[in-house]
């Protein structure tokens, strides 16, 4: 008879998974990995893991461990990731009631005008500034996801926010 695995065990792969995938989905998104990029890309992250299982020596939390492998993998995509006008296409069902064109437009452009704003800064402001600024989390959590001292997380922050004022001033053409 095979031994029971305790609930969320973190030694395996599954455990890892079953504990930790949503941390890993909303990782992805902060550093800016596309929506529809993000499922494939969460997987990369666990083929990682599951490669460097053996790697992982509880020296750090988990969390710390699998931020650094998202980093990394995002990376990679950032690398290899072209723009494009159809990554910012809208894709909406025939059925869904549309706003004015115009409205459609100026939503477009918006979230366009951030990404590139965002896209100029380093993943690891990008994670802080959209952690904090978007998603509002205090800077004590997000130090503990990141697993980063507090004050490099303040750090982060002003230097985000340092950042995106020079850029919006320019022009951020």
């Amino acid at each position: 008879m095979a031994e029971a695995r305790p609930e969320n065990d973190q030694t395996t792969v599954t455990g890892i998974y079953e504990e930790h995938a949503r941390f890993v989905w909303l990782t992805l998104q902060r550093i800016g990995v596309k929506p529809t990029d993000v499922a494939d890309l969460a997987h990369d992250v666990f083929v990682v893991v599951q490669r460097r299982i053996g790697t992982f020596n509880n020296t750090s939390r988990m969390t710390t461990w699998l931020f650094a492998i998202c980093l990394r993998v995002a990376a990679n995509y950032r690398r290899r990731r072209t723009f494009s006008d159809a990554a910012l296409r809208v894709h909406a069902s025939e059925d869904a009631v549309q706003p004015p064109a115009d409205e459609l437009l100026e939503r477009r452009q918006a979230r366009a005008d951030a990404e590139r704003v965002l896209a100029r800064l380093s993943l690891d402001k990008r994670a802080v500034f959209v952690m904090f600024e978007i998603e509002n989390l205090s800077c004590q959590k997000i130090s503990e996801l990141m697993g980063i001292p507090i004050g490099t997380v303040y750090s982060r922050l002003h230097a985000a926010r340092a950042q995106i004022d020079r850029i919006v001033s320019e022009g951020f053409e």
